[in-house]
């Protein structure tokens, strides 16, 4: 399926307006996690930030815990790219693309090193976690209504 851009234009696809989506979000002033050395990231890297003692929460919760870094107010879980794709993370979660991480003072430490190569915690049980921690039900099990 596709979209086509003005009078004879190119086709955009679903994947190209969601990446063009991202690029519209607000510049402040973004920092990069960086990527343990040793560690590689086949699947892409993205970020899912949470209150700092939301985080704290999470981590019982979790059957695995990847990279997770942490500054005063807020904790950061690397998760592989495109971990957004129709899925809306509940607030008051903040996704960052590329794990760069809007606003950030200065760039959040690494509090937790998985071992082994990979650094992602799983997205769906760190969703699902969060889901149950702020009350929201998560968007595949909410009803659905018929427009008639």
């Amino acid at each position: 399926m596709g979209v086509r851009s003005g009078s004879g234009g190119q086709v955009l696809t679903l994947d190209t307006l969601v990446r063009l989506g991202r690029g519209l979000r607000a510049p402040g002033a973004p920092r990069k996690l960086a990527v343990p050395e040793g560690m590689t990231v086949p699947l892409g890297c993205d970020a899912v930030g949470m209150p700092a003692l939301l985080g704290q929460q999470l981590v019982p919760r979790l059957p695995r815990v990847g990279c997770v870094y942490a500054d005063d107010t807020h904790w950061w879980w690397l998760v592989p790219a495109d971990s957004d794709y129709a899925l809306e993370w509940p607030a008051p979660a903040q996704y960052a693309t590329g794990a760069v991480v809007p606003d950030a003072p200065v760039v959040p430490d690494l509090v937790h090193r998985p071992e082994g190569t990979l650094p992602y915690t799983p997205p769906i049980p760190l969703y699902l976690a969060l889901c149950r921690l702020t009350g929201t039900t998560p968007g595949w099990s909410r009803p659905v209504s018929s427009a008639g």
